[in-house]
């Protein structure tokens, strides 16, 4: 597991349920992490909401159009799928059919969602703040549902 003090290689979440730490891996899935750093340190995650929320499986968010449906402006992704298990606190790139549409969305799992091993790039997990996660709106869609904040390389953030 990547060292949590490793400030490059971590999340720092302020969503509307409190705040969220994910340990980024980028020795499972490089190209995938740098795209994560780039679009937090470009604010693109900031106001976005967790529009696909499953009980007892995941929440999902980075959306723009808050729908499911919308992507960054940047190229989608090459698959990077890797044997890191969906476990508990595991955050995966959310993706179209085609293994290689990963763009700006992901999601995080709420509890074993083995069936996705190998199918979805794992790019990092929740190390604080997994009682946050818990809390998000449920629903397909969600009505009035929460939000990241503020999404942030804790590199880049004032001690």
């Amino acid at each position: 597991m990547t060292a949590t003090n490793d400030a490059e290689n971590t999340l720092i979440l302020e969503t509307t349920k409190g705040r969220v730490v994910i340990a980024l891996r980028p020795d499972l899935a490089p190209l995938h992490v740098a795209r994560i750093k780039e679009l937090a340190r470009a604010k693109f995650y900031d106001g976005i909401v967790f529009h696909r929320v499953i009980d007892g499986f995941m929440a999902q968010t980075g959306c723009p159009k808050g729908t499911g449906t919308g992507g960054s402006e940047l190229p989608d992704l090459k698959a990077e799928f890797n044997a890191e298990p969906h476990v508990r606190g595991v955050c995966s790139m959310a993706r179209a059919q085609n293994p290689n549409s990963a763009n700006s969305q992901f999601f995080i799992c709420f509890s074993d969602a083995r069936f996705l091993d190998k199918q979805y790039t794992v790019w990092g997990k929740v190390t604080e703040g997994m009682e946050n996660v818990d809390q998000i709106k449920r629903g397909e869609p969600v009505r009035d549902p929460d939000s990241i904040i503020s999404m942030r390389v804790a590199a880049d953030v004032e001690a």
